[in-house]
């Protein structure tokens, strides 16, 4: 099958920029129709006129008079949660049915982590990829979640400070109200809590992810298979994504709960997941775990989304 669907990016940043390179080198189902800045002297632009993309220095209002606008079946804008509810509205203005996968924190349309509930938003017009910390841990969340009732989860991720852009530092209150909710939404935990940390250790460390999970009591070889199941499912289009240790377990007695300031006492089992994410290096540098996440998952999303669109 030989049929592509056209995709713009706005945003000409590192992520769009690695967003671009992976569509053009791995994507069976879709295919670059224009790449979309604000700065003509953008280094993501001239790269994308080198690569034969149509450009525009002039926004979404440039993308939308692009002779390619007309040929463009989704959208993915990789700017800021602010800048995602104006670009929003200007492109359902020019095509109310064009698709639009959103890498920033807006949330304008329902959360999607590809592994745990991609299937159920095949046909929305507008999905959010929550954050990079929340590609990475909300599987591990939702794995334990299908084993156990998870009364509360807390996800700390640590991502080199030199792979923090400006759109990344401009959002961390987005990042940390955008992944604690999705936690519950699509993790399935009742209580969510998420916290960034920028690392400016030199030379730069990849990403790591700590995630605690605190459940029902429950079998702890299942948690444990189903943790590894979800892990190799990310695996398939995240590489570098991988289990850092053996999981650790420890059961919370009911005569001697453990207490968690704001959220009350629980009792169970607690569950330690420690993951690390390595880039592909495809533009960014392989540190760069936490952009990588996001444009592998966005990509895999979009993917998914054509391939139901062309053998329809």
């Amino acid at each position: 099958m030989n049929k592509k669907l056209k995709v713009a990016i706005i945003g000409p940043g590192n992520i769009g920029t690695d967003l671009m390179i992976k569509v053009m080198r791995n994507a069976r189902y879709l295919e670059m129709g224009a790449m979309v800045g604000v700065d003509p002297t953008s280094d993501g632009l001239a790269r994308a006129q080198r690569m034969g993309v149509a450009t525009t220095h002039e926004g979404v209002e440039g993308l939308v008079n692009l002779p390619e606008f007309a040929g463009i079946d989704f959208v993915f804008d990789a700017t800021s949660a602010g800048a995602h509810v104006r670009n929003e509205a200007l492109l359902r203005q020019a095509r109310p049915n064009i698709r639009l996968i959103d890498l920033t924190p807006a949330a304008i349309g329902p959360y999607c982590v590809p592994v745990v509930n991609l299937e159920e938003h095949l046909g929305k017009l507008n999905v959010n990829m929550v954050t990079c910390g929340g590609q990475a841990t909300i599987p591990m969340v939702a794995a334990v979640s299908r084993v156990a009732k998870v009364h509360y989860a807390e996800i700390v991720a640590s991502i080199a400070s030199k792979s923090a852009g400006p759109g990344t530092r401009a959002n961390i209150d987005e990042f940390t109200e955008t992944t604690s909710r999705a936690i519950e939404v699509i993790g399935g935990a009742a209580k969510g809590k998420a916290i960034i940390v920028l690392n400016p250790a030199e030379p730069p460390l990849i990403m790591r992810d700590t995630i605690y999970v605190l459940s029902e009591a429950a079998d702890q070889a299942q948690v444990e298979a189903s943790i590894a199941e979800m892990a190799a499912a990310v695996q398939a289009y995240v590489p570098g994504y991988r289990l850092k240790q053996r999981v650790q377990f420890d059961p919370i007695p009911e005569n001697a709960p453990l207490r968690i300031p704001g959220h009350g006492e629980f009792s169970g089992l607690k569950t330690s997941i420690f993951l690390e994410v390595e880039g592909a290096a495809h533009y960014l540098p392989a540190y760069a775990g936490n952009l990588d996440i996001m444009t592998s998952a966005a990509l895999a999303t979009a993917e998914r989304m054509a391939q139901s669109m062309i053998q329809a």
